[in-house]
């Protein structure tokens, strides 16, 4: 089965997101724990916490199709050890409120190298920052996020991806999210059936389907292989509907979340209902 949803706010308490995914008739959604923006965040109070599990039975939201994501400060391949260091103790710290909230995953982009050393080394450290931390909690699968390529950030080639997965001790504790608008900013193309059957095959060839624990559904504003990462809505960028049509009837992508991240949050219940109408169209 699809669960298709959006990342929805959580202003007022991580209790309201499952309410706000149902409004927009989401059968999966992401959010952020705590102030994405923010280093250091009061304490998930118990009353939130149990509020949160609450909504998500009334509901029917199950772990499986609920993806939190880390803050955007976050760089767990930093070069430098003191930075790395707060960014561990971030990261943990989201780790075990996924723990408290009863989540399966945690969705994080892995890191950039700032320029100071080489992708490799880069990813060797976000590999051994994501070992420490899966030996620190329990029951929550690090799940790496590929990225458009910006800048000096890691993780854009699946390749990238495979090695930090090659280095990680607990496997069946890491997994991947990718994120369309990224693939094809990255230079995978998305635009056609045949397009995404081929980056799809190349990604299954280089880290495996079976590493795969989610995806946020984005149209990309820059042409393919621009390294830039610009979202907009379905249908209204480069890539186009096909790839999203293709998604919705491709099993490999079933019983996981599937998020929307489209700038125009007043388009996500039309966006839901066409990505659901695209099933077996």
């Amino acid at each position: 089965m699809k669960y298709f949803g959006a990342h929805v706010s959580a202003a007022g308490g991580v209790e309201n997101a499952p309410v706000n995914a149902h409004e927009i008739g989401g059968r999966a959604f992401a959010l952020f724990t705590k102030n994405q923006r923010q280093w250091i965040s009061a304490p998930l109070a118990q009353k939130s916490i149990d509020s949160f599990k609450k909504e998500c039975l009334r509901f029917g939201y199950q772990p499986f199709a609920i993806m939190p994501h880390d803050s955007y400060l976050i760089n767990l391949g930093h070069p430098d050890s003191e930075a790395l260091e707060k960014s561990r103790a971030a990261f943990l710290d989201e780790m075990q409120r996924c723990e408290q909230l009863g989540l399966d995953r945690l969705n994080f982009h892995p890191g950039s190298s700032l320029g100071k050393i080489t992708d490799e080394e880069c990813l060797d450290i976000v590999a051994e920052s994501i070992n420490i931390t899966l030996g620190k909690t329990r029951g929550v699968t690090a799940v790496i996020e590929n990225t458009a390529g910006q800048g000096s950030n890691v993780g854009y080639k699946f390749e990238h991806l495979a090695h930090i997965i090659s280095k990680v001790d607990d496997k069946s504790r890491v997994g991947v999210c990718l994120d369309t608008c990224h693939s094809f900013a990255a230079g995978y193309d998305l635009r056609t059936q045949e397009a995404c059957k081929a980056t799809f095959a190349t990604f299954d060839d280089i880290v495996g389907f079976e590493y795969l624990r989610g995806m946020h559904l984005n149209d990309a504003i820059k042409p393919l292989g621009s390294r830039v990462d610009r979202h907009t809505s379905l249908g209204k960028g480069e890539i186009g509907l096909e790839c999203f049509r293709y998604i919705a009837n491709d099993p490999r992508f079933d019983d996981m979340p599937l998020i929307l991240e489209t700038p125009a949050e007043e388009l996500w219940p039309q966006e839901i209902e066409m990505l659901y109408g695209f099933i077996s169209e």
